[in-house]
């Protein structure tokens, strides 16, 4: 796996919150090639999603629009877009991507996340705990 102390935070350029998000050389080369060969991309969209047996999925796909209520964060000139829902439970995560067994995926390190479901696919954060 990818080293977050390697990651550079990307800069909030659009929205009103100083939240963080961060990618390893590694998820910045992929997203850097996915947008470079897919037309019509702006960058990379992040987020959560409700699912699995512990509450929340990290979801990733390709930013083809900004929405109004994006927060748009930069990073070596790869554009990270959050939907305002999404930005306090993945604030401060590092994205990295690698090879885990046969295939390669972004995996996420995300310090909201107070506990994973067996299989690693969901979390829940504080908040749910209370």
């Amino acid at each position: 796996p990818g080293d977050c102390s390697l990651a550079i935070l990307a800069t909030i350029v659009s929205g009103a919150s100083p939240m963080a998000i961060s990618l390893t050389p590694a998820a910045l080369e992929r997203v850097q090639r996915f947008v470079q060969q897919t037309p019509g991309t702006l960058g990379l969209r992040f987020g959560v999603t409700k699912t699995g047996c512990s509450g929340w999925g990290h979801v990733t796909d390709l930013a083809r629009e900004k929405r109004d209520d994006d927060a748009v964060f930069e990073q070596e000139g790869v554009r990270i877009f959050v939907d305002p829902v999404s930005l306090p439970l993945v604030d401060g995560t590092c994205i990295d991507f690698g090879k885990h067994g046969l295939s390669e995926t972004f995996t996420f390190r995300n310090p909201n996340a107070t506990a994973e479901c067996g299989c690693g696919e969901s979390f829940t954060t504080e908040a749910e705990h209370r």
